[in-house]
């Protein structure tokens, strides 16, 4: 098992990654939020960390917090701005927010590395340290899955202004999605470029949207355990099908194409349909049964009138 461990670090490295920057987009579009500022959030934290640790000496979990911290204010400061914008807008404002922070990070020159990046940031996180923070992020967000506030999400979603007139602060929680997404890119940023030991413009760029975007599509929005099915899958899709060669892409659009048309709640959503048709099949059975537990004695105590009449 250590040994397998050893040998797919790399992989398993990518999975955690990509599974927090995947529940990063995933807080937002639970609250109907088409946001893809999550990429530039991620290069934030991830060049950020790089600048503190190879040019200025910063201690590992120093740098992943400080970064953390300032793509957690980059948000906020993002959401009080294009909060308001809805749709297409909102979505074409947060792609131009994260090529802006791309096209920063390719003309940085020395502070950046240019479109080189930078180069030997070694610090002392490991993977289980990352896998632990994915964990705990894991249960954190799975309780905004449940319960009261599961139902303000999905009432934001489907309905903003029924959902505002029963009196849910709707402009508030699709502001506060801003800072919560930027907190968790940013994490998975700062921690990737502690786990890769490099950073660069490529790494950031937009086929990183389209990653973490086909990751929840497959997986499904609803969960994070969609985020991490999904991050699963396409991490490691492509170490299976290297047999396939040029035939690699065509199938990934197959999965993608399939997944979006033919189950839109993705792998989860097939999962929960699935177990509350079971639910409602036992508790169908079960009112058959005590429907003719209730019917017995009437058709018993009828007969038994018959006979004494006759």
């Amino acid at each position: 098992m250590i040994g397998w461990l050893s040998q797919n670090e790399v992989l398993i490295d990518s999975t955690l990654s990509i599974f927090l920057l995947a529940v990063s987009i995933q807080i937002p579009l639970r609250l109907g939020v088409i946001s893809f500022a999550s990429i530039g959030y991620y290069a934030i934290g991830g060049y950020g960390t790089a600048i503190l640790m190879t040019q200025h000496d910063v201690a590992s979990w120093t740098a992943v917090a400080a970064s953390t911290v300032v793509a957690t204010a980059v948000a906020w400061l993002l959401g009080l701005v294009i909060a308001r914008l809805a749709g297409l807008y909102l979505a074409m404002a947060t792609v131009s927010f994260s090529l802006l922070i791309s096209a920063v990070a390719l003309n940085g020159g020395s502070i950046t590395g240019g479109a080189v990046g930078l180069y030997g940031v070694l610090g002392d996180i490991t993977t289980w340290q990352v896998a632990i923070v994915a964990i705990v992020v894991a249960v954190i967000v799975s309780f905004t899955e449940r319960g009261r506030l599961s139902r303000r999400f999905d009432a934001i979603r489907e309905d903003p202004q029924l959902a505002s007139a029963m009196g849910i602060a709707v402009a508030r929680y699709r502001r506060l999605s801003f800072p919560v997404s930027g907190l968790l890119g940013g994490l998975a940023g700062a921690l990737a470029v502690n786990l890769k030991t490099t950073i660069s413009p490529e790494s950031v760029s937009f086929s990183l949207v389209v990653l973490a975007l086909t990751v929840i599509i497959v997986g499904g929005q609803a969960s994070w355990v969609g985020a991490l099915i999904g991050s699963v899958f396409f991490v490691w899709l492509p170490e299976v099908l290297q047999s396939v060669g040029d035939w690699e892409a065509v199938i990934y659009g197959v999965v993608v194409v399939t997944a979006a048309v033919l189950i839109p709640g993705g792998v989860v959503g097939v999962v929960n349909d699935w177990r509350h048709r079971r639910e409602w099949a036992r508790e169908r059975e079960g009112i058959e049964r005590l429907e003719a537990a209730s019917e017995g004695p009437v058709v018993e105590h009828a007969a038994s009138g018959a006979g004494e009449d006759g």
